[in-house]
């Protein structure tokens, strides 16, 4: 899977609060941002289009 970078500024107490929350759930800071803009996604009714939409792999037939 294909990752991209996200740089942001952010609040310093937010910043603490999300190395907290994903200390408590086992995960990076990058994977609960991830999870949590899936979910938020998921809740306003927003579709995530599959990688294989966004990047087809060259050479592929398109049909």
């Amino acid at each position: 899977m294909k990752t991209a970078t996200l740089n942001l500024r952010i609040d310093p107490v937010l910043k603490e609060a999300v190395r907290i929350a994903a200390s408590l759930e086992h995960r990076s800071v990058a994977n609960l941002v991830e999870v949590l803009i899936r979910q938020h996604c998921e809740r306003v009714g927003l579709s995530i289009p599959d990688q294989a939409e966004l990047f087809p792999q060259e050479g592929r037939d398109a049909s």
